[in-house]
């Protein structure tokens, strides 16, 4: 690998003949980092809130004690951030990431505020 950028060391840095991207020497890839790290911890946690609260609320108005309901999905809650969380860093568009994780958690989030109003 060394090698390789020793002796051809533009093509590292360039993509597909575009040249030098934003006028910096940093490869395209590791200026995403900082997003997908903000994307894993945020969108993660929007995502995993979205899929607790609606957990819980279907749960409830299927006839589980609130108690149990809270406690099952909040056990769940673990894996689906374990998941959104390394689905982040192995996706191909960060943009992609970024929707997926705040739009489906607003989106959960939502359809549990309105399944709630049926509990009282």
């Amino acid at each position: 690998m060394l090698r390789l950028l020793l002796t051809q060391p533009d093509s590292y840095f360039a993509h597909e003949g575009q040249g030098d991207t934003m006028g910096s020497d940093i490869p395209a890839v590791p200026r995403q980092i900082p997003s997908r790290v903000a994307a894993s911890l945020l969108g993660g946690y929007v995502l995993t809130w979205g899929f607790t609260v609606l957990g819980i609320a279907l749960l409830a108005i299927l006839g589980m004690p609130f108690e149990d309901a809270y406690k099952l999905t909040m056990m769940l809650a673990f894996l689906v951030f374990l998941a959104a969380f390394c689905w982040t860093f192995a996706a191909a568009s960060v943009a992609q990431v970024w929707a997926v994780l705040t739009g489906g958690g607003a989106v959960m989030t939502g359809a549990a505020w309105s399944i709630s109003r049926f509990l009282s």
